[in-house]
Order: C-alpha cells, then sequence, then structure tokens
C-alpha cells in the first residue's frame, strides 16, 4: 500500500506561455506517474502566474478595445480560466503516461475554490503584482476607476498589486476525497485555488486576491489526511547561506529547525521561505506526516529517501 501524497507544482513543471507548457507537461507526467505505478494515490496542486498574467492581459486588451461593450473579468473568474486549462493539458499528458504504462487509473481536473479569510491582514497591505506594465497615466485611470491598487515596479511602469491571503479551506475537498477514493489522479487547487470569502447565506463571493500554491497545497494535504507534501521547485534540496561561500544544502529539518533557519532570514521571500513555511505546517499538523521539497525530477528518489530536503517531528 502506498501513501497519499500531495504534490505542488513549481512554475517550472509548467512553462511560460502555451508552447511550453505542452512541452514542459510531459516531463511533469512522467514523474508523476512514477509515484502512481509505486502505488501511491497522487493529488496534484499547481502555480498558474505566466497563465493567469498571461488571461489577465488579454481580458485587459479587450476591454480597452470597446469599453461600452466588454466589462473588467474578475481576477478570480481568470484564475478559474486558468485551472481548467492548465488541468486539460496536465490530465491528457497523465493519462497518456498512464496508459502506455499499462495503468488503469482516472484522472480528472476539479475547479476548485478555496476560502479566505475577509479579514486576513494580507487585504491591508496587497503586495502580489499582477496583470501588465501600464503607464502612470493608465494606472491613476484604473485607481479612479476601479480602486484598484497598483504600485510602480522596478522602473519597468506600474502595476495593479492585489493581497495574498492565507487558506482556511478547500470548498470542493469531500469531491476531490471521493475521486481519490475511487480510483483516480486529481488535479485542484490550480494557482493556489480561487479565493473566495464567505458571505450572506451560503453564498462564496470571488476575493481580488491571490493564493500561494504552496500554502493552498499544505492545506489540501491536511484536509485530505494525506501522509507527504512534496513542494517542487528548481533546486534539488534546500540550502542555508543559499549563494555563499560557505553554503550548505540540508538532507532533513526537523519544523523546529526550519523555523529557527527562517527566523534568522535564511530563505528568500516570495522564493523559498512560502514553501519552508508550507512544508512546516504540513509536518506540524498530524503524526507521521513528512514534506518533502526537491526537483520534479527527483521526486520519485526523493520519496525513496535517497535526496530532496524532508521536513519531520523528529521521533518520540
Amino acid at each position: 500500500m502506498g501513501n497519499r501524497i500531495v504534490i505542488a507544482l513549481g512554475g517550472n513543471a509548467l512553462g511560460n506561455n502555451l508552447p511550453e507548457q505542452m512541452i514542459a507537461v510531459r516531463k511533469t507526467a512522467k514523474a508523476i506517474v512514477d509515484l502512481v505505478e509505486q502505488g501511491h494515490e497522487v493529488v496534484i496542486a499547481h502555480g498558474n502566474g505566466p497563465q493567469v498574467g498571461m488571461i489577465q492581459n488579454a481580458m485587459t486588451e479587450l476591454v480597452r478595445s470597446d469599453p461600452k461593450k466588454y466589462i473588467p473579468v474578475p481576477l478570480s473568474v481568470c484564475v478559474a480560466m486558468s485551472q481548467g486549462y492548465i488541468g486539460y493539458d496536465l490530465q491528457n499528458e497523465i493519462r497518456e503516461e498512464m496508459l502506455d504504462r499499462g495503468i488503469d487509473k482516472g484522472v480528472a481536473t476539479v475547479l476548485t475554490q478555496v476560502e479566505v479569510d475577509h479579514f486576513d491582514p494580507a487585504f491591508a497591505q496587497p503586495t502580489k503584482p499582477i496583470g501588465a506594465f501600464m503607464t502612470k497615466e493608465e494606472a491613476e485611470q484604473l485607481v479612479r476607476e476601479r480602486n484598484y491598487e497598483v504600485i510602480e515596479d522596478a522602473g519597468r511602469g506600474y502595476r495593479r498589486v492585489v493581497a495574498s491571503p492565507k487558506p482556511k479551506a478547500i470548498v470542493e475537498i469531500d469531491t476531490i476525497a471521493s475521486l481519490v477514493d475511487t480510483n483516480h489522479i486529481v488535479i485542484a487547487c490550480g494557482g493556489g485555488g480561487i479565493p473566495v470569502f464567505k458571505t450572506k447565506g451560503h453564498h462564496l463571493k470571488g476575493a481580488a486576491a491571490v493564493i500561494d500554491k504552496d500554502y493552498a497545497a499544505a492545506c489540501m494535504a491536511r484536509q485530505l489526511n494525506a501522509d507527504t507534501l512534496i513542494i517542487l521547485t528548481a533546486v534539488e534540496k534546500v540550502a542555508i547561506h543559499f549563494g555563499k561561500p560557505n553554503e550548505v544544502w540540508l538532507d532533513s529539518m526537523t519544523p523546529l529547525e526550519a523555523r529557527e533557519y527562517m527566523a534568522a532570514g535564511e530563505f528568500a521571500a516570495g522564493s523559498m521561505l512560502p514553501k519552508v513555511q508550507a512544508a512546516v505546517e504540513f509536518a506540524e499538523s498530524g503524526p507521521g506526516r513528512m514534506s518533502l521539497i526537491t526537483l520534479l525530477g527527483k521526486a520519485k528518489d526523493g520519496i525513496a529517501g535517497k535526496t530532496g530536503t524532508v521536513i519531520r517531528m523528529p521521533e518520540a
């Protein structure tokens, strides 16, 4: 009997545009099916940075072309669009790879909503740039007309910024669990999920925000009672003193050690820091749970204990 594994795919697993994505997902599918072939139950979360940006830019240009005919598309809808087309490519490649290996399992994409807290401090300080670069005049117009938050981005122009709140719960978790229980590979929480608030009654309202896909994957792994969270990134292991002469690559960390490294500023915000934070949260969430951070092509070896950085609670 294998483990129940939630995988968080980094951007390198998907490419930066549609042609790159179609090539990248072939390699991604092979790495995922390696784990399926070992008997593991697999659920996949993924990022969507380039993809949702492309969709947002296209929608913005459409509105600019005829503002009387077209209206702005909410960010939550753009995230949903990205989930659909990324999931489409992933599930087709995974299905083909499984059939080529004689594996009889289903694979499905679930458009996933993720509940966030309306009072999350992130909404008071939006920091996540999205969409196209604008002139100062264009940015000021959006501030006036749509009440957007904007920033000047490293001398390249102005961009809209939105909040990046923490996930509270996966709305479609029962559907995802049912699919896993009936022998399916599931792709869910694409782009960190579609962020939603609970409003009056049972209504869910889309939020102008983006959720970090590593936090969403950790949240989903907890709710699915998974054994392992694998966060796939651009390096084989986590390092301290990264890029310095005294750089050290880590085979393992306890959550306590990881928190000490984080407090010392060892991991870059927006890069390795959220991955380590998500890995620690999952490892601490229940007995026997393990997080692994490694390269896409090393996932199989990482599960076998041959590489990657493992985060788990120390044995009693």
